[in-house]
């Protein structure tokens, strides 16, 4: 069921990618046109689509660190069992 589901959205993958951004670009002006924040405890809960962005980024740092740790030392050669 799950693989049906992946083959469907790989066969359409640029409109895959068009209706994510869409959804993201929809949250963002809802964000910025709907909800309230007079009540922002910080200056930074003013800004719209902050947090969309911040989230981004902090995985973004995620997939940088962990490559970063996984070359300098879990990853092994492939011959270091040969030896």
């Amino acid at each position: 069921m799950i693989v049906k589901l992946i083959d469907f959205f790989r066969d359409r993958l640029a409109a895959t990618i068009t209706a994510c951004l869409a959804v993201l670009v929809l949250l963002v002006l809802w964000d910025a046109l709907l909800v309230d924040k007079s009540d922002a405890h910080t200056l930074v809960e003013r800004i719209p689509g902050f947090w969309a962005g911040f989230g981004f980024l902090a995985c973004v740092l995620i997939i940088i660190v962990s490559k970063w740790f996984g070359h300098l030392g879990i990853m092994t050669r492939e011959d270091y069992y040969d030896d």
